[in-house]
């Protein structure tokens, strides 16, 4: 079974924490000040047998930004709804950024229920169906369960079974990334960085690049689960021991990556949607935070098919960054408002570095149409004929699309078999 990645959803105080210790007996709240407070800071992580790694993200609207970390790579979604406490401000929003990340399963756990009458229960079953209706979560099962009591915990543990049976293989073939979520030192064996691998596979003793400020770091070794493996793949959880790097040169959101692959970007050409739930339409050169992997960066949105985008709509927009990124097409984002940080829309990447645009760039949207496609090879075409004057290298078109540098060669062949590119240079490294 390919390994699966779950990530907790829901409001502060409704129990993710003690239940993933009662499907895990692991209490992923272990720093002093998580203790003393009573409340998830940091992200946390167990593992449920050995093909699934649960992440617990922290419920309070302060760390919103961190829970968007730690749901940017997971397969299925755990929503936590107190029974004593119904839908709340931060369950919505969390719904909000599940859905603009594209994640296509859950479960729905209603918790406490020990402390409700039965009566109560259904009422809060009844409000939780209108609250889904229309997302991924719409025939979700709802499974009552009591941390406290251990009432439900067989059920929701056999229903994430089966959600983790339906996992497929993430893009082994593309190149390797891994955003991180954690970084952190530890005696005897010095820099350790954790995250979920999102495509390819990464070897004991590789050389990999550490984005985007372009440092370089090895891999000393790798774990899962606790346990010591020599290679790390798509959809796997890993801690990878670094050498060639110090803790002050790296940060949750930089991207470990292919050697020698991916750059870095201060611009991306995006698809976004504005919420329905967004106080106010996006407004031309807006200030927003930008949520993509594990990072968050500031951001202005220039708008290209539109002047504001009201909610519920959608538009073209180029992205320009305060911070550079490593990103890639298809890389899914959320955006927040500046202030007050709130969640107000997502969208895709469609191109990771783009020309500068104009507003209302009719050729720019034209270009961002045809990036839209969901058939790689039309994706490369499009790249192609943006720059019909340059040449591509095949590496290029690799680390912008993420796929492998095999793969694109492929397609690069068909397209001059075709009759719709020009080919230079040798196989593996040629020119379009």
């Amino acid at each position: 079974m390919a390994h699966t990645v779950v990530g907790t959803a829901g409001h502060i105080d409704h129990g993710k924490t003690l239940l993933v210790k009662a499907l895990t007996g692991t209490d992923t709240d272990r720093a002093p000040e998580e203790k003393a407070r009573g409340i998830t800071i940091e992200l946390g992580f167990a593992f449920m047998g050995d093909d699934i790694a649960i992440i617990d993200v922290p419920g309070h609207e302060r760390f919103v930004k961190t829970m968007v970390a730690g749901v940017s790579a997971i397969d299925v979604a755990l929503l936590v709804i107190a029974a004593d406490d119904g839908i709340m401000p931060q369950s919505r929003e969390h719904l909000d950024i599940l859905n603009l990340l594209e994640i296509k399963r859950g479960i729905i756990a209603l918790n406490k229920v020990d402390l409700v009458e039965e009566e109560w229960v259904e009422l809060v079953e009844d409000e939780l169906g209108e609250f889904v209706r229309g997302t991924f979560l719409e025939e979700a099962p709802i499974v009552r369960v009591s941390a406290q009591t251990g009432e439900g915990i067989d059920a929701l543990r056999a229903g994430l079974l089966e959600c983790a049976s339906e996992t497929h293989m993430r893009r082994a073939d593309a190149p390797f990334r891994l955003p991180l979520d954690r970084a952190f030192s530890v005696k005897g064996f010095g820099l350790v960085g954790t995250g979920t691998v999102v495509a390819g596979a990464v070897d004991e003793g590789t050389s990999v690049d550490v984005l985007p400020s372009g440092r370089s770091a090895r891999v000393r070794t790798i774990q899962q689960h606790g346990q010591a493996v020599a290679r790390a793949s798509a959809g796997d959880r890993a801690a990878i021991n670094l050498v060639g790097i110090e803790l002050d040169q790296i940060e949750r959101g930089d991207v470990l990556a292919t050697a020698g692959l991916f750059e870095q970007t201060s611009m991306i050409d995006v698809r976004l949607e504005l919420l329905a739930s967004s106080p106010a339409p996006l407004e031309q050169r807006s200030r927003v935070r930008l949520h993509v992997g594990t990072a968050e960066v500031l951001a202005r949105v220039v708008l290209l098919d539109c002047e504001q985008v009201f909610p519920g709509e959608r538009a073209l927009a180029q992205l320009r960054l305060e911070k550079p990124l490593c990103v890639a097409w298809g890389d899914r984002f959320v955006l927040r408002r500046y202030s007050p940080a709130i969640s107000i829309g997502g969208g895709t990447v469609l191109d990771p570095h783009p020309h500068k645009h104009r507003r209302a760039d009719s050729n720019a949207c034209t270009h961002l149409s045809a990036l839209e496609n969901a058939d790689v090879q039309a994706v490369v075409e499009a790249l192609l004929r943006r720059d019909e004057d340059r040449l591509w290298r095949q590496r290029q078109l690799a680390a912008t699309c993420a796929l492998s540098v095999d793969r694109v060669g492929t397609i690069l062949a068909d397209l001059h078999g075709l009759g719709r590119v020009l080919l230079s240079g040798s196989s593996g490294d040629q020119t379009a």
